[in-house]
């Protein structure tokens, strides 16, 4: 196994503040300890990364002051670098050796079926807001596992089935060959063809990919009016800047970006993104409460604002945090039944709940990237152009595969 270094970012309280804390409550280890798990320094390290850790402490801090008054709470991180065996070995190590109650963030969907596989094992509590594969809430699904921001569902409904409907109806796939993408890749097929569209074909590429040449030529070349990118991260940033020098993108063929982040349109720029469509579940500037927000995590991460993954890492952060305040107690079990139970309410979500396949559903929007002359200040990125109902956004529970919904 690889080094890592854990990084303690806990608050303890003192002894005075401990009075605060319900006179029933109980601890194993005498505090609760929640672990970071995502990627440090690679593809995805932009949309989470050092950001999520961050996310994570700052919902630790509003918790403190106020239900989680005098509860000793610990913060670790560790770099899986987007491999489930690196994602699976210290997850063990965390529910083993370190007493971790719970693991947040979690991004790549690899890496979080391992860990989904692991705690319905040996226990704890894990909160996905960085993977996107619906297997975690279908066949997968664990009744102390919660996926909290998006999936391939969600971007795929939005996405695909808006640009078919416009009478786009012949798609190809450039797809980043793992769990993750090829699920973004079947969910978004299946909304190409319910409404009246084909799938030409797709190819796969490798993760963490820097020449997209030869994959956009052999899409180009199919004749797809939609060349759909079924991919994240700095893969998609690197497959938009270069179409745009193949010429690619133009009123001949469409190029559709599944799954775009706000730290990828900071990265293309404005003159390169602008006209993108996507969808999101946070946007910085979309109300008083974002910005707040925005405004407290720039100040910790210097001149960035917060993705929708690093949204979610502080909300799920949050609500397990007051649930455990509100159990009184770590156990797992217990703590999972009451953040299914307790409303979930902060900054973040709108209209969400737990249903019970663990997936966490909420109101998701659609976003078009701005042109620079309407840009009117820094991270002026988007204008939301419709929102997608919580009930609507995922996939309905009827068509569930997971254990917990049939029993």
């Amino acid at each position: 196994m690889s080094k890592r270094t854990l990084v303690s970012l806990g608050v303890a309280a003192t002894t005075a503040m401990l009075a605060a804390l319900p006179a029933q409550a109980q601890f194993a280890d005498g505090g609760v300890k929640i672990g970071v798990l995502t990627d440090m320094s690679g593809p995805y390290s932009g949309m989470g990364g050092p950001g999520s850790v961050v996310a994570a402490q700052m919902a630790i801090d509003d918790c403190l002051a106020a239900e989680c008054k005098g509860m000793k709470i610990e913060l670790i991180q560790a770099d899986h670098q987007n491999k489930a065996d690196i994602g699976a070995a210290t997850a063990r190590q965390w529910l083993e050796q370190d007493k971790v109650d719970a693991m947040v963030d979690l991004t790549n969907s690899s890496v979080s079926l391992a860990v989904q596989k692991l705690i319905k094992e040996k226990g704890g509590i894990a909160m996905y807001s960085g993977p996107a594969t619906t297997r975690l809430t279908n066949d997968d699904c664990a009744a102390n596992g919660f996926h909290w921001m998006f999936d391939t569902y969600s971007q795929a409904a939005v996405g695909a089935a808006a640009l078919t409907k416009l009478g786009l109806k012949n798609w190809y796939f450039i797809t980043v060959d793992y769990a993750f993408g090829h699920s973004l890749e079947k969910d978004a097929g299946d909304q190409v063809t319910a409404n009246g569209g084909t799938v030409l074909g797709a190819v796969r590429h490798p993760l963490n990919n820097s020449d997209f040449s030869s994959f956009l030529l052999q899409a180009q070349g199919s004749k797809a009016q939609v060349i759909g990118l079924a991919n994240g991260g700095q893969d998609t940033v690197n497959a938009i800047k270069q179409a745009k020098e193949f010429g690619i993108g133009g009123k001949d063929q469409k190029l559709a970006a599944l799954l775009v982040f706000l730290s990828d349109v900071h990265a293309l720029g404005l003159p390169t993104a602008q006209g993108l469509s996507y969808a999101d579940g946070f946007y910085w500037d979309a109300d008083d409460d974002t910005r707040a927000l925005a405004t407290r995590f720039e100040a910790k991460v210097k001149g960035a604002k917060p993705t929708m993954v690093q949204a979610g890492v502080y909300s799920s952060t949050l609500h397990y945090l007051r649930s455990v305040a509100a159990s009184g107690t770590d156990d797992w079990q217990k703590v999972s039944a009451t953040m299914r139970k307790l409303p979930i309410k902060d900054a973040v979500m709108k209209n969400a709940s737990i249903r019970p396949d663990g997936r966490v559903i909420h109101d998701m929007y659609v976003y078009e990237v701005k042109a620079p002359q309407e840009s009117k200040y820094p991270w002026d990125y988007l204008k939301k152009v419709g929102t997608v109902p919580a009930a609507e956004a995922f996939q309905p529970l009827a068509k569930s595969t997971c254990p917990l919904v049939k029993g």
